[in-house]
């Protein structure tokens, strides 16, 4: 079982492109999966333009709960698990996990999901 990670800033990028990425993940994905996003990503939404939607969409998934003493992505580039994949659109923090050979999920064209394996 995966467990895919999204991250605040893959959250409102598919609110704000209206991705459905419920539907998308499950295109891209030929194996079992659980999706989940870290605590913190609950503070990183507070004032944001679409914050209750993502607050909506977010009670979907599984919380991981941290000590939310760092920021989203370093708490993400923390877990140790080879059966992680992270959706995310940061540039580098996908250079990060490119180094360390862990899939990402990111959006593509502002319309659909493609995963880099």
């Amino acid at each position: 079982m995966y467990k895919i990670i999204l991250d605040t800033d893959f959250l409102l990028t598919s609110l704000k492109f209206k991705v459905d990425i419920i539907s998308e993940i499950e295109r891209i994905s030929d194996f079992n999966y659980k999706i989940f996003v870290i605590d913190k990503t609950l503070d990183e939404l507070k004032n944001k333009k679409l914050e209750k939607l993502a607050l909506e969409l977010i009670k979907r998934f599984n919380i991981i709960e941290t000590k939310k003493d760092k920021i989203v992505d370093d708490l993400i580039f923390d877990i140790k698990d080879d059966n992680i994949i992270v959706a995310t659109q940061d540039k580098e923090l996908k250079k990060k996990l490119k180094r360390e050979k862990v899939p990402i999920i990111t959006i593509r064209q502002k319309k659909y999901l493609t995963i880099d394996k």
